[in-house]
């Protein structure tokens, strides 16, 4: 678990270095500030007793995201090589089938390390931002939060039948995220039988949407576009800005989110490591 002090730190590191390069990192707050305890997924480097360097691990199933910064001031000493080295270490010996770093699309300093170790080009990830759009609600299609052993199950295929995880692994990244994280997880129903599955995550009067799914047989029905527009709508009354991530080549998502008011307004880029 990380301490309020540390979580500090890494905040005012990071907007050192986002003003400094003028881009946005992905530090995945909502996931640092839930750690679990068995897991070294953090890695710090001080001078003077003050942070200047800092990677965090991101797990999800077989696959593990590396994100990190270093201070403007402190660069080309090793210490970015030094966490790096670290985090893979640790991601390998949990059998990470997968390591992918990620970086701001605008970043020259991370696009001139990525150079200098192995690594290729995997895919990009647009950040996105609800901006006002006449929505509508269907009754036909409700949410009600993921409270039953049939809803697990539901969740856990749906996670293997659209994200790639296989079984084991959907289950094990579920029962972290139930642990230890403070998100909603919900159900979505259409006509009264369950359809998909989406988890919101609010923080700092912002609210994230993921793991957003519908089961492939029940895909272009409308089903998810008339799910988000309810989790958008819901989010609006409480007052929270909504965002959500998602894969540049995924054209068909991109599409339902765009078409219910979401703008891209970032991008990052993700590398796989190949060693």
């Amino acid at each position: 678990m990380l301490t309020k002090e540390q979580l500090l730190e890494i905040k005012a590191l990071q907007e050192i270095c986002e003003k400094d390069g003028g881009f946005q990192l992905k530090l995945n707050f909502d996931m640092l500030e839930n750690r679990t305890e068995n897991r070294k997924e953090d890695f710090f480097h001080y001078e003077d007793e003050k942070l200047v360097g800092f990677l965090g691990s991101y797990g999800f199933g077989n696959k593990v995201e590396l994100c990190g910064m270093v201070h403007p001031d402190y660069r080309r000493r090793g210490i970015f090589s030094s966490l790096l080295e670290m985090g893979l270490a640790e991601a390998k010996k949990h059998n990470a089938t997968t390591i992918l770093l990620n970086a701001p699309s605008g970043s020259e300093p991370a696009k001139e390390f990525l150079n200098t170790i192995p690594c290729t080009y995997s895919f990009s990830e647009y950040q996105m931002k609800w901006q006002k759009t006449e929505l509508s609600e269907d009754p036909a299609v409700t949410l009600r939060p993921s409270v039953s052993e049939a809803d697990w199950e539901a969740e856990i295929q749906l996670e293997v039948s659209c994200f790639g995880f296989s079984e084991k692994e959907a289950r094990e990244f579920n029962q972290t995220i139930r642990e230890n994280s403070g998100e909603e997880n919900l159900i979505i129903e259409a006509d009264g039988k369950t359809a998909g599955k989406i988890r919101v995550s609010e923080s700092d009067a912002e609210a994230w949407i993921y793991g957003f799914a519908v089961f492939p047989e029940l895909q272009g029905k409308g089903i998810g576009r008339k799910a988000l527009s309810k989790v958008v709508l819901q989010e609006v009354k409480k007052g929270f800005s909504i965002f959500l991530e998602v894969e540049a080549k995924n054209a068909h998502a991109l599409r339902l989110y765009e078409s219910c008011g979401f703008r891209s307004y970032h991008s990052q880029d993700y590398y796989e490591y190949l060693n």
